[in-house]
């Protein structure tokens, strides 16, 4: 097949997701065309496609303050502003169209509507693979009222809908636009086994002068990701383990003052960095304010043999079942204790360790998850 793939713009976890697709596809033979605002040939083999912007300032889906003036969340453009960027995704869509056997548009956002105009266009099918993020806002208010029936539409004719989890399937999706289930392709975030896997640790804790236990917590420092309450939690296990932060963000400075000599924030890490990192330490740790929609960190400790420590709810239950870790209530102190229940549990991290990787080997392995996604595609084309 010749299958486009669009993002709204280069993008971080949903991004990553894409990328792995476009690998996955390239490997199965297929033809991928790949598009987003800033692509200059960014992976060997794929049609490659930098879609031109009329403007300076990048639409996102979700607004990062470090980044400042030079982007807009869509969700709170007004109608006009949204038009002037879908012409942009639409003449970059319309090059490559008649070469089209199949669209996958991520995101439920103008990336979507694109997705859906050139298509229809063009007559060719389209999915859309609709991550919590593009969604959430609606369920807050936000979105002028046009540009989100533009959306709905481009939802409900989509021949099929791919989510991460059933959380966002009955949470996110369903509330706000009526689909039965048999629409819906429940097809979960994967991870790159040979780089997140025990054993990956060489050098890695003499480069960042680490001790042999330590606690992770990878992520963006800002509020919704709950790097405040990891800190706050550390209080509860300092006596037994450093904690690391890894990610920038705005709140990098108060949470130094707050963590003090409990631990350390390496700021952006290599992928590769990041990896020997969380195959490292002793356990993940999370407690994002904001419920996870799938959250790959967690598939990536489970592949390197890590136990995760995360507060419940979201899509994490679909990752972490209780023999890979343990999930808590929504209280920082409450999540500090378990983690230092688990630290003076060495047989219990032992026996969560293999069966995280079995875990990951089983249901996190893209090679899997791409041809499962092929099969379901083929039979719109």
């Amino acid at each position: 097949m010749n299958i486009a793939i669009l993002l709204l713009n280069k993008g971080r976890g949903s991004g990553e997701v894409a990328r792995e697709h476009v690998r996955h596809l390239l490997k199965l033979g297929h033809k991928v065309y790949f598009l987003y605002p800033g692509n200059e040939g960014e992976i060997a083999g794929a049609e490659n496609v930098d879609i031109k912007l009329h403007s300076q300032i990048m639409p996102v889906h979700e607004y990062l303050p470090s980044v400042g003036n030079k982007q807009k969340q869509v969700a709170l453009m007004s109608q006009k502003e949204m038009l002037m960027y879908l012409s942009d995704y639409e003449k970059a869509l319309r090059s490559i169209a008649a070469d089209v056997d199949i669209f996958i548009g991520h995101h439920a956002n103008l990336s979507a509507v694109a997705v859906h105009n050139v298509a229809n266009e063009f007559n060719k099918p389209y999915v859309l693979l609709v991550h919590g993020t593009g969604i959430e806002p609606r369920l807050v208010g936000l979105w002028n009222d046009n540009n989100w029936q533009l959306i709905v539409n481009a939802i409900l004719k989509a021949r099929g809908i791919i989510v991460t989890t059933e959380y966002v399937r009955d949470s996110l999706v369903k509330p706000l636009i009526d689909l039965p289930d048999e629409r819906f392709l429940i097809l979960p975030c994967g991870v790159d086994l040979d780089k997140f896997k025990p054993g990956n640790t060489v050098g890695i804790r003499q480069k960042f002068d680490l001790p042999e236990t330590y606690v992770i917590c990878p992520g963006v420092l800002t509020y919704s990701k709950g790097p405040q309450n990891v800190v706050a939690a550390s209080e509860e296990y300092s006596d037994l383990a450093y904690t690391v932060f890894i990610g920038e963000g705005e709140m990098l400075e108060e949470l130094v003052e707050k963590l003090s000599d409990r631990g350390k924030f390496l700021g952006f890490v290599s992928s590769e960095d990041k990896a020997k990192l969380i195959v490292a330490a002793t356990l993940l740790v999370a407690a994002p304010e904001k419920k996870e929609h799938f959250g790959i960190i967690y598939a990536e400790a489970l592949a390197g043999g890590t136990p995760c420590v995360a507060y419940s709810g979201g899509g994490v239950g679909s990752i972490v079942t209780p023999t890979e870790g343990i999930l808590t209530e929504r209280r920082p102190e409450a999540l500090g204790k378990k983690v230092k229940y688990l630290l003076q549990n060495w047989g219990l991290r032992k026996q969560m360790s293999v069966s995280g990787r079995n875990r990951a080997e089983r249901l996190y392995d893209y090679n899997d998850l791409v041809k499962m996604m092929v099969d379901w595609l083929k039979p719109f084309c």
